[in-house]
């Protein structure tokens, strides 16, 4: 007799489930970094203009980031629950407490980061004439940009973790599979999508790390050993 068929015995590793069920793993990865790439992209356009209002109008630091700090107390499921209303059963549901979560982690990092920019940086940029949209695009940000990836890798990372709790709603990719094999306890099907998650997590850490070096060679150069 040949060998029993792990997915008859329900084992946790199985090869065969990977062979047979790939098209499902596939599909639900996509949608997995479909709904993180949205969120966090829209996250960040959401969170730059807030975190520089926040810095012209200081008087405003309280109440922005005193939102964004309660709105990330809330429990996933609680916060799906009070938007339900507003976006029913849809994958806007997902992105949006998504977006709300990312907020609390980029505002901060944003403005972190550009108040780390140097005055004295700040003062000779505007002594060679930079204008304020200038001076912003071509020194503040850039200089801002490490703490700032940062807290997009932070995010990006937490909204990969989170996204999973939208398979209450079907909407939560790898987390729809895991949620679909609890009741049956199919082992297999478990493994597979919880150490994808993990392996997605970690891609998507190491490539936002890779995009932050490239884009700040100046950062290398100043932390290279023996350097000056």
């Amino acid at each position: 007799m040949g060998a029993p068929n792990c997915l008859v015995t329900n084992d946790w590793i199985c090869g065969e489930y990977l062979r047979t069920r790939g098209e499902e793993l596939t599909d639900a990865l996509l949608q997995h970094v479909g709904i993180t790439v949205a969120s966090v992209l829209i996250a960040l356009a959401v969170a730059v203009p807030l975190a520089l209002l926040v810095r012209a109008r200081p008087r405003f630091a309280g109440p922005v980031l005193g939102l964004t700090t309660l709105l990330y107390t809330v429990p996933s499921l609680a916060m799906f629950s009070l938007l339900l209303p507003f976006f029913g059963l849809s994958a806007a549901l997902v992105v949006t407490g998504l977006v709300l979560y990312a907020l609390t982690i980029l505002v901060r990092n944003t403005l972190a980061g550009l108040a780390a920019v140097p005055a004295e940086t700040r003062e000779a940029a505007r002594g060679m004439g930079y204008g304020s949209l200038r001076l912003l695009w071509q020194v503040e940000l850039p200089l801002a940009l490490p703490v700032l990836m940062a807290g997009i890798r932070m995010a990006t990372v937490s909204t990969i973790a989170l996204t999973t709790v939208g398979s209450v709603v079907g909407r939560g990719g790898l987390g729809n599979l895991i949620e679909d094999a609890l009741p049956t306890f199919f082992k297999a099907q478990m493994l597979a999508a919880s150490v994808l998650c993990v392996l997605l997590a970690v891609t998507a850490d190491l490539l936002l790390l890779g995009l932050q070096r490239l884009l700040t060679p100046w950062a290398r150069i100043r932390t290279a050993p023996g350097g000056e």
